[in-house]
This record gives structure tokens, sequence and C-alpha cells, in this order.
């Protein structure tokens, strides 16, 4: 299936050749930055899933390990700065990328790692500003916002706080979508999506600095929403990674979150179950068949 933007008959610059007379097309590459979930349900996990159902070559730096499950999240290790920065180098130095997302980063100094090591790379980037786990656990300390914001905003082609996140950042009560992602940009991003999962307004939010999008978000009433940001941001950053135009990754993105909640796992765990992006991937045997 010949992905976004690209005509089966396309013969795109990433093709190489196979056997005489095929010729297979380079995949997008994408290359997820955050932390893992033990559940299975957000984080890295989320990601990589994502990726796979955009049709996205999925790559990832682990900056921290967490013990979680769907009810709440038990630990979470740090790992060394240094490691995190050899890990987004290996990728990018020998496979390279098209885009890039971060995730979950919890710390300044994992986060002045990572604007390092992306610094100059010119990489399309979605920066998923994630603070609160789904089950109210912390994931970004209070001291790591202000790194966040000056470090990484001016590298985001787009940010992607909910509305809970936005209104942290941006120190504001409103709900007002529109006025949070102008204040976003003013604080350094070029561009802020702030997403429909929250509040009255069932609708995703786009500012690319002179332009508003509304883009409505279908809510459905399943208890198995886990996730559901990491693939957001995952899905938007494998549009980017295709050749999308921001506007048209994020109307993609909205769909595969979408219809990943509308499909979710609410029967896994006691708490919030994982939302289902690769609902339409059934297992036959050895076969998978979609």
């Amino acid at each position: 299936m010949a992905r976004p933007g690209v005509e089966p008959g396309d013969r795109p610059a990433g093709a190489v050749s196979t056997r005489q007379g095929e010729r297979t097309q380079k995949p997008p590459r994408v290359l997820t930055i955050a932390s893992s979930d033990s559940g299975g349900g957000a984080g890295i996990q989320a990601d990589l899933k994502a990726f796979a159902r955009c049709g996205a070559h999925g790559m990832s730096a682990i900056v921290a390990l967490t013990a979680q499950n769907t009810v709440g999240v038990r630990a979470i290790h740090e790992l060394p700065p240094e490691f995190v920065r050899a890990q987004i180098d290996a990728v990018l130095d020998d496979i390279g990328a098209d885009a890039a997302k971060t995730g979950m980063l919890f710390s300044a100094p994992l986060i002045e790692a990572v604007a390092a090591a992306l610094a100059g790379r010119n990489l399309p980037l979605v920066v998923d500003p994630v603070m609160v786990a789904s089950s109210g656990s912390e994931l970004l300390l209070p001291d790591a916002v202000e790194t966040l914001v000056t470090r990484l905003f001016p590298l985001a082609t787009v940010v992607t706080p909910n509305l809970p996140e936005a209104q942290a950042l941006t120190r504001t009560a409103t709900q007002d979508r529109a006025e949070l992602t102008e204040l976003l940009v003013k604080m350094g991003a070029r561009a802020a999506l702030v997403t429909g999962g929250h509040g009255a307004e069932p609708v995703d939010h786009l500012f690319d600095g002179s332009r508003h999008v509304a883009i409505p978000v279908d809510r459905h009433r399943v208890a198995a929403t886990h996730g559901a940001g990491c693939t957001h941001s995952a899905a938007l950053a494998a549009g980017l990674a295709a050749g999308l135009p921001l506007v048209d990754a994020a109307r993609h993105a909205t769909a595969v979150a979408g219809q990943a909640v509308a499909h979710g796992l609410a029967m896994l765990g006691e708490g919030d179950g994982p939302v289902h992006v690769l609902h339409g991937f059934v297992s036959c045997g050895e076969e998978m068949t979609h």
C-alpha cells in the first residue's frame, strides 16, 4: 500500500533496486525520544506501534524507564544523559530520520541532552510535552518545565500538549484553545496544536503562527485512552516524515488517534486501558491480515 502523498506508480528518490525489474521504496524513518512504559500502553511502545500503523520505520532513544501499569507509575529510572545522546547520534549518523518526536523527558539534564543532540539536525520535530500520565502520575519534574520551553520549543515544528498541559505551560486557566496555541507560539514554538480529548470542546486546534485550523475530534465512550496523546503525536510525526504538510499531518494524526481510542482495550488492567492503534490487524496463525 502506498504511503500518503505517494502514488503507486511514482518512483521517489528513496527507491532502491532489489532484483531486476523490482524496486522497493525506502519507508519514512521516524525517531521517538521518550520513555518506556512497561505496561505497553504509552511512551516508546505506543510510539513504535503508531509508526508501524502509519507505514513508517520506527527508531527509539529511551531516556527513562518506568515501572508502570494502567493504574499508575510506581517508579521512574533515568538513563544517563550521555547515553541518551549516544542513542540519538547512533541512529541519526547511520540510518537517519525524516522526522522525530519527543515524549516523556522527565528531567532538565535529559532535556538538555536531547536538545544538544537535535540542534543543527534540521529535522521536522514534534514535541509532545508530556507532563502528567492519564493515571495522574507526574512525568515531568517542575524544574524541567522551563528547560523544555527554552531548549526544545525553538527546535519544534509543532508542540502538541493536551488542554491541561497547555494551561500549565502558559499558566492560564482558559479553555480557549485558540488563545492557548497563540500563547504557546509566543513562547517560542513555530506551531502549536492543543489536542481535543479534554474540556468541553471536542476539537484539536492548530495554530501555525498565522492561521488557525480547528480539527473536529470524535469522542468515544470507552475506558481506554491510555497512550492516546503519544499515539497522536507519533502519527503526526509519521505524517511529517512522509512529506505531508503540517495541516494534513495533523488531520491524519487526529484520525489515527481517534480510531485507536475507539478500539481501545478497556478489558486490560484495572485502570484506564490502552488504546489499540493496530486494531485493523488480526492474527491468523502465522499470517497477518489487514
